[in-house]
């Protein structure tokens, strides 16, 4: 079922599925099985062949997972979609597809700690390098173009710093040079930005995070603007690496993304109340949030973002003893990587989902010690609020400054 004129609030419940095709099942039915039944030996080996469609095997594609990809090439603005078992298969999937050895792959000031480690291993192993850039110009970016770079790799808002990248910049300079564009927009989801619509070739998305929003699901997506492409990708390195995700785990999904668009509105809404609480705490150095007035790209997050995210990173002082004190003061709000989760989470990323990357580079990304981030939940903001207002206040009691 699809309607071009539907808006994406609509599309996230009714577009990618046909009753009439499921024994006209009101919700997506759950394909609960590994391999499929061939109606011959001949129709096994055109479906081997490509010659006539239908399903094989669930590695290589299932009728619930199927349901998740059609949804979500359409909710991004897409050609095709590719389901994963998780956020960092599909991120090793692109890098795989879009570059060979020697290679190089610029990316954005900051990267998720795990993609950092990933870049890592394909600089050890197959002598792919990597550069860090703000990005922030057509001529600084060209500048940084090497001979051999095939992929520009981008977060933004960036984790966690909400650093922002102004996509229609990188995708121009990027199509003059004939370069791939990878967007990572996971902390935006595909209400708050459309990097393919901007002039991405590529956007992904852990799909643990927003898209499923319930806290019980690993999965990854990649979405692309060439269906072609990415079914070449299906057929090489999905099926041959094999990170795929369980049609159980694709169900839950398909359940998660019906309440979206609601979800959204709320972590939106207590994000904002959050970081305007903590932009008047004088135990708060920094507060980082994209649609802040006091944020420095905030007219650049207008442009190219629907809202701010749920999202919010502050600065304390007193460093890392100071920050983890704070953590553990907290009540209501959880100590937990992650975020989009029900429950508003907040976590350490020097020492936990950025622990991986050196130290002076986290400084030179602005990952510093007294860094927290704060994904906003569903609760009611004055409550996170006021759990985080005993917590700074205990902070700042015991690690009190004086000028």
């Amino acid at each position: 079922m699809s309607n071009q004129n539907w808006m994406k609030e609509t599309k996230l419940i009714h577009t990618g599925y046909q009753h009439s095709e499921h024994k006209d099942a009101l919700t997506v039915p759950l394909y609960q099985t590994s391999t499929f039944a061939f109606p011959s030996a001949e129709a096994g080996e055109k479906r081997f062949s490509g010659e006539e469609d239908g399903m094989i095997y669930s590695r290589l594609g299932n009728p619930t997972v199927r349901v998740l990809e059609e949804k979500m090439a359409e909710l991004e603005n897409g050609a095709a979609c590719l389901a994963f078992g998780s956020g960092m298969a599909a991120v090793s999937t692109v890098l795989l597809h879009t570059t060979k050895a020697n290679d190089h792959v610029l990316c954005s000031r900051g990267i998720y700690g795990c993609t950092f480690g990933l870049l890592e291993l394909l600089e050890e192993k197959y002598s792919i390098t990597h550069t860090f850039h703000p990005l922030d110009t057509a001529d600084s970016i060209e500048a940084a173009i090497q001979p051999n770079t095939t992929v520009i790799y981008v977060e933004t808002p960036i984790n966690p710093t909400m650093e922002l990248v102004d996509l229609e910049l990188v995708a121009t300079v990027a199509k003059k040079h004939g370069i791939r564009l990878i967007v990572d927009n996971t902390f935006s989801s595909p209400l708050g930005q459309s990097p393919l619509q901007i002039g991405a070739d590529f956007v992904l998305h852990s799909a643990t995070k927003y898209i499923n929003g319930h806290g019980d699901v690993i999965a990854g997506l990649l979405i692309g603007t060439d269906e072609e492409e990415m079914l070449k990708i299906r057929m090489t390195v999905q099926k041959d690496v094999g990170g795929i995700i369980s049609p159980f785990d694709a169900w839950l999904i398909l359940r998660g993304l019906k309440t979206l668009s609601v979800r959204m509105e709320r972590h939106v809404k207590n994000a904002e109340k959050i970081a305007a609480f903590l932009e008047n705490e004088s135990f708060v150095e920094h507060v980082f949030y994209p649609y802040s007035d006091k944020h420095p790209q905030v007219e650049l997050a207008k442009k190219q973002m629907a809202f701010g995210s749920g999202l919010v990173s502050f600065t304390i002082k007193g460093g890392k003893e100071a920050a983890q004190y704070l953590m553990n003061q907290l009540e209501l709000v959880q100590i937990a990587v992650s975020l989009g989760d029900a429950e508003t989470l907040i976590q350490h990323p020097a020492t936990m989902t950025h622990s991986v990357i050196p130290e002076n580079q986290r400084e030179e990304m602005g990952i510093t010690h007294s860094l927290l981030r704060l994904s906003a939940g569903l609760e009611i903001a004055e409550d996170i609020v006021e759990d985080l207002r005993n917590a700074l206040q205990a902070t700042e009691k015991k690690f009190t400054f004086h000028s």
